[in-house]
């Protein structure tokens, strides 16, 4: 620990980071962290009727939380952080027994855009969540975490493969399958394994949600230690950014002129086509019964929506020093400059002057950097929740990120100065003018 300038929220991401290695313990990650700040947990069966303060919904890998003190009007309008909880990793399939050669390997399924050859020789743990057998016809979830080096996906050796250096020679469906013993595959082994770590039966389990995640912690790098090195930095920094701000917004003083929310979505990296991902109604449904729980009409929710403003917090790309004609020539992000506003004109962000001009504001008050972001014309631009949410809500949305390198990889890299930095701007953007 350091106590370098935002060094202690970096300090405090990496406690969030290790103890979130799949969205669904992302979730209960930030849950916890809200319980402490005060909020409760509403579900979607309870009676909402005069809910006030600061509440939050689960479902799954997302969380959908806001804070509105007793006598907020119920047009108040929204002040949206919007993240997501998920990223490119390995997930386990349905039959995961098979094995080849003497060796007991497991059934993986590549989940979002992974490069393939940094998920190589690392050593592999097991995460997600247990569908168990419950009284009656319920069902009960439990999350299971083995920070173990149980598995590894081995590279084959320059001496068999000779061109290896010249490209990735990977078959996606083939040669992915990670290794954990020797032996014939047996039927139910990893079954066991889980069930055991989950302190559950293996015959309670009747479905899961199970990936793999590099049991590295995650940590400083470089002669200063300015850089940041973890999994799922993309989008880990920015849930925990969000949490830290609505958290510090629930402080504040007096009649607030926004009501604040974070929107942690689940199933960004594949499209955010799901129950809990922003293309689906979960924002919209638990803003717009959170304005009628408070005595809202419709009328008040259409004006508690004409007035709101969504950040898509999500990471960028800083100039690669190997690949720097990869991007663009005047918009050459670096770590610890700030977080970049992302621009694109085919709205693949959903940002423009007028989302600039605020997040600029939110930057001013927080006494934070930030740096514009424009993908190279040659190349193709990724994307984020903002378009989305733009467009499901009709909000006006501004896309920013912490820039990083390696994005996507099984390790990713950003500045160390540049969390706090984002934390700031959010808490300064949710906080009433």
């Amino acid at each position: 620990m350091t106590p370098v300038p935002h060094r202690s929220h970096t300090d405090d991401l990496l406690s969030f980071i290790r103890a979130s290695p799949s969205p669904y313990h992302a979730v209960a990650s930030a849950a916890q962290r809200l319980e402490k700040a005060g909020f409760r947990e509403l579900r979607g069966t309870d009676d909402w009727t005069g809910t006030t303060g600061g509440s939050f919904v689960v479902r799954g890998g997302a969380l959908i939380a806001w804070y509105a003190p007793e006598g907020t009007p119920s047009h108040t309008p929204f002040r949206i952080i919007g993240t997501h909880t998920d990223s490119p990793n390995l997930r386990i399939k349905p039959s995961p027994d098979t094995g080849s050669a003497g060796w007991r390997q497991i059934a993986v399924e590549i989940y979002g855009g992974v490069p393939l050859n940094t998920w190589l020789d690392r050593d592999l743990g097991i995460s997600g969540r247990l569908a168990l057998r419950g009284p009656g016809s319920r069902t009960d979830s439990r999350l299971v975490q083995i920070d173990e080096p149980l598995l590894r996906v081995p590279q084959l050796a320059i001496h068999l493969d000779r061109s290896v250096n010249d490209g990735l020679a990977l078959d996606r469906q083939r040669h992915i399958t990670p290794v954990w013993s020797l032996g014939v595959a047996e039927e139910g082994a990893l079954l066991r394994r889980v069930a055991a770590a989950a302190e559950a039966e293996p015959d309670e389990v009747l479905g899961w949600d199970l990936m793999l995640h590099d049991i590295q912690p995650p940590g400083y790098l470089g002669a200063e230690r300015e850089f940041l090195v973890s999994s799922r930095l993309d989008n880990l920094v920015s849930v925990h950014a969000g949490v830290t701000a609505l958290a510090g917004a629930a402080t504040a003083a007096g009649e607030p002129a926004y009501i604040p929310v974070l929107a942690a979505f689940d199933h960004e990296e594949v499209g955010s086509g799901s129950d809990t991902g922003a293309q689906s109604p979960l924002l919209e449904r638990v803003l717009s019964r959170s304005v009628t729980a408070r005595g809202g009409s419709q009328e008040d929710w259409s004006r508690a929506l004409a007035g709101a403003f969504c950040v898509s917090a999500d990471m960028a790309h800083a100039v690669h020093p190997n690949y720097a004609e990869r991007h663009d020539p005047d918009h050459r992000p670096l770590p610890n400059g700030g977080p970049t506003i992302k621009v694109n004109a085919n709205q693949r962000y959903a940002t423009d002057s007028t989302g600039i001009a605020m997040f600029a504001s939110a930057c001013e008050r927080a006494g934070a950097p930030w740096q514009p972001f424009v993908s190279n014309n040659a190349m193709p631009c990724g994307t984020s929740i903002g378009p989305l949410t733009a467009a499901r809500l009709g909000v006006q949305t501004v896309d920013v990120g912490v820039p990083g390198l390696s994005m996507h990889s099984a390790r990713e890299l950003c500045g160390a100065d540049d969390p706090g930095y984002l934390a700031a701007i959010l808490g300064a953007f949710v906080a009433s003018d």
